[in-house]
């Protein structure tokens, strides 16, 4: 199955497609919070003194690309601000980046030296006197092809080459700091060759022909976004007229190769921001430019009035909830940012969660009650350390992924329960109005949701963001018929194992009559309830809206997958195994588990092994129904690597009848069936 790449889509997805190791890297820094670990704070840090930090809080860059040569030349003037008696200040940069002079704003030439990782330890001339902002000039060029190292491991953050450039605020191509976390506005004028258009943040001024260094006439684009935020991303290309939609304010720009697509994808990204304007309040900006980026690239990245995904994406069904969680990081991480990478479950998992909004806009409660389902188990896959204490771990780990994207969204989910959509709503936009460009702590966003709800929430986030685990649920109850023809009493305790646990529980009783639904408080670990119905009670079940966050077998069958594909990722085969064996213990009807089982033998060559697996994931559950097409496609594969054309063909044939093109299963089948697989000459 072919890959995927995904964004904050990598929980999601992880438990209904292939994917490389290289999609895992790409897929768990896009919407990392930080490239430097910031000091923790949350709400059981609150009073925790915090140490003075570097803040930059402007930019003005003058950048020449030459994609011919890879090459940027360019000025960065950054003014910042520096903790008193700094007897050195260091920035972020890339490591592929030489920087020839930095000069102070009097014009005296500082020293500086590299770390093996780009960062750059500036001697100021003089000591910085305490809150009195800096400006100093740094020039600097070099060449970035994207195959050189970046501030990141794993990840293609820079390409200086044709058809498309793009230089990704996270990859430190202007010296940085406190990635995600400190606000800075940009004035940028960008120099190319003629023909291609520039995108970034701020208000353009129109294309003005100059001369390149090189000679041969360019074009410049000016942008100034004057808003504290995150302005840095640059992408140029050689993109045909742009595709709009509503009254202009929406354009899309794809290549020759995507054009097809760009009027639906305008539609659709129109769709999202009207729908995110309706949740969360007027944007800081009503225009948005949708670019495409090479598919070899990150999956997706935002900036102020900016969204751009892969080309490959750009006419995928899958790329819908893709632009819908870019899209709504012009909100939630744009507007507002976290304080510190404690507090970025706040942003990370509010654009997580918008995404799962739209899904139940556009197609139901049902479609998001499947989406939640991965959700939950990306929340729980790694869930040890309490939100308030994310900073202690790398920003780009599985672990911080799955704690700020995946438990984020499920915290707003749950919080959209215990208060109601209408004081929801309200809440969040109380947050984005009263920390429009400001950071905000998980404190901050407490304390507007206990405003606009008028309830106190310290429970809640108490358990969710300062605690962890998840309750999981045993019902107990007995049933007794009421004299007088009165019907029926049900009394009945919940029991879970979490001792600090307090939160209304939804309680479902159906009957032979009418269904019966009851919120129950949940407090501790055990807690009782009655409910009388007419109709005798028939099935009692808890949440069964899945509102709240539970351990259960299934969801253990559905961590312990995800696990082994984040493993098989890293390349550690062996332990991915055993992971995968974890969930056929849990479920050895899993039909999934089988089949993650006969990938990774497939790898490695072990081709009756591999065979067993698969057939062991077509005797199964069925779950998810792809498991079944790309069972026999995958056979098939082995068929014919083992000189077994006919019964290959069989396989082919087979998933051709099941009639599930998922991700182009029929289609992929289709083409093996004209011409026999053979292994790619990588492998």
């Amino acid at each position: 199955m072919p890959a995927i790449l995904t964004m904050t889509h990598l929980r999601q997805q992880m438990m209904n497609h292939k994917f490389s190791k290289r999609t895992f890297h790409v897929a768990l820094g896009l919407l990392a919070a930080g490239l430097v670990l910031a000091s923790a704070s949350g709400r059981l840090f609150a009073q925790r003194p915090e140490r003075p930090a570097l803040d930059i809080s402007a930019y003005v860059i003058n950048a020449e690309l030459d994609p011919a040569a890879h090459h940027v030349s360019a000025k960065a003037v950054v003014t910042f601000t520096a903790p008193e008696n700094s007897e050195m200040v260091s920035f972020g940069f890339h490591p592929a980046l030489k920087v020839s002079k930095i000069t102070d704003e009097g014009g005296k030439v500082l020293t500086g030296e590299r770390s093996a990782d780009g960062t750059i330890r500036v001697t100021p001339a003089a000591p910085l006197a305490a809150g009195k902002a800096a400006s100093w000039t740094f020039e600097y060029e070099g060449v970035i092809t994207g195959s050189e190292d970046g501030p990141v491991e794993g990840l293609k953050l820079a390409a200086i080459q044709e058809p498309i450039t793009y230089l990704l605020y996270p990859a430190r191509w202007f010296p940085m700091t406190g990635y995600q976390t400190d606000r800075f506005t940009a004035e940028m004028h960008i120099r190319v060759p003629q023909g291609m258009k520039v995108f970034a943040s701020g208000a353009q001024g129109g294309a003005h022909s100059v001369s390149l260094a090189n000679g041969k006439p360019g074009d410049q684009f000016d942008f100034n976004w004057n808003k504290p935020g995150f302005p840095g991303t640059v992408i140029a290309g050689r993109y045909i007229s742009p595709a709009t939609a509503g009254p202009g304010n929406i354009k899309v720009y794809l290549t020759v190769a995507h054009q097809s697509s760009g009027n639906e994808l305008a539609q659709t990204a129109a769709k999202q921001f009207e729908f995110f304007t309706d949740s969360f309040g007027a944007p800081e900006s009503s225009h948005l430019n949708v670019v495409e980026l090479p598919d070899d690239s990150l999956p997706a990245v935002w900036a102020p009035e900016l969204a751009a995904i892969v080309g490959n994406r750009v006419g995928d069904k899958s790329g819908v909830r893709l632009l819908a969680n870019t899209i709504a990081h012009q909100w939630w991480g744009s507007e507002v940012s976290p304080k510190t990478l404690n507090d970025a479950w706040i942003t990370n998992g509010m654009a997580r969660y918008g995404e799962l909004m739209y899904v139940e806009d556009q197609t139901g409660k049902i479609a998001l009650r499947n989406a939640l389902q991965d959700v939950s188990a990306g929340a729980l896959a790694y869930d040890t350390i309490p939100l308030s204490s994310a900073s202690r771990m790398s920003p780009f780990s599985p672990e911080f992924q799955s704690m700020t994207l995946e438990k984020g969204a499920m915290i707003f989910h749950m919080l959209r329960w215990e208060i109601g959509d209408k004081a929801f709503l309200a809440t969040l936009k109380g947050a984005l109005s009263q920390y429009t460009d400001k950071p905000m702590r998980a404190s901050d966003f407490e304390k507007v949701a206990e405003a606009q709800s008028q309830q106190q929430l310290t429970p809640f986030f108490a358990q969710w963001v300062d605690g962890t685990g998840a309750p999981q649920f045993v019902n107990k109850y007995a049933v007794y018929r009421l004299g007088n023809n009165k019907g029926f009493r049900t009394i009945g305790e919940i029991n879970q194992d979490l001792d600090l646990f307090r939160m209304p529980v939804e309680l479902r009783v159906e009957t032979d009559g009418k269904t019966e639904n009851q919120k129950v408080d949940v407090v501790g670990t055990n807690s009782q309830y009655v409910v009388d119905t007419f109709g005798r009670p028939r099935r009692i079940a808890i949440d069964p809206g899945d509102w709240v966050l539970k351990s259960s077998p299934d969801l253990q069958v559905r961590i312990a997958i995800l696990k082994g594909q984040q493993l098989v990722a890293q390349g550690d085969l062996v332990a991915a195994l055993a992971e995968y064996q974890k969930a056929l213990e849990a479920n050895s009807q899993s039909s999934l588990a089988s089949y993650r089982i006969g990938e990774v033998l497939f790898s490695q060559r072990n081709y009756q092994a591999s065979v067993n697996s698969y057939r062991d994931a077509l005797r199964g559950d069925d779950e998810p129904r792809w498991t079944e097409v790309w069972s026999h496609i995958a056979l098939g594969k082995i068929f014919d690597l083992t000189g077994q054309r006919d019964r290959a063909v069989n396989e082919y044939r087979l998933a051709v009848q099941t009639n599930d093109n998922t991700q182009g299963a029929v289609n992929e089948a289709r083409l093996y069936l004209q011409k026999p697989y053979k292994l790619p000459e990588s492998q």
